[in-house]
């Protein structure tokens, strides 16, 4: 794949990621504000409360992979770039397996658990199969080792850059 075509698919990823957070972050507004007019109106919504937890794990995940592509999420790059060019690129190389390999794992025992609540419904909205609500574990994963992988050009030809001295 060409550099060109990458950028391409970036865009579009990220895009994609943003759409999808703000849907989230908008349902989740409306569905709060409607459960607290309907609580003041003494007219309670008996699914608002577990909806709403629902969606604001949808919107972590979601949030925490376009996180991940904007590399957004807490580092110490002061740390790696003090080190020696080769090994900057180890490390890097390094981190980066060891996310990718914990989002593959937490994706993967995800999966299983998908299973496991098959047969659990919501409890206020029994037609609801907890597993719907529950997909986001190995969805979520599987954006944020793509985002990880889409990244990781751009943080092996950082890491390989001669660095920058500064002058006193």
């Amino acid at each position: 794949m060409s550099m060109s075509q990458l950028a391409g698919v970036r865009r579009v990823y990220q895009f994609a990621l943003e759409v999808i957070c703000f849907v989230l972050m908008a349902a989740l507004a409306i569905i709060v504000v409607m459960g607290v007019v309907y609580r003041t109106l003494g007219e309670a919504l008996v699914w608002y409360d577990e909806i709403a937890a629902i969606l604001l794990a949808w919107l972590t995940y979601y949030g925490a992979a376009l996180a991940a592509y904007r590399g957004a999420h807490i580092a110490v790059g002061s740390i790696v770039e003090a080190m020696p060019r080769a090994l900057r690129v180890v490390v890097t190389l390094f981190a980066e397996a060891c996310v990718i390999g914990f989002f593959v794992l937490l994706g993967w025992i995800g999966w299983q658990i998908l299973d496991v609540l098959a047969t659990d419904t919501l409890v206020s909205l029994p037609e609801v199969p907890v597993s719907y609500a529950q997909s986001v574990i190995p969805i979520g994963s599987l954006l944020f080792v793509v985002a990880e992988l889409l990244r990781l050009p751009e943080l092996l030809s950082t890491a390989a850059r001669p660095r920058m001295e500064v002058n006193p």
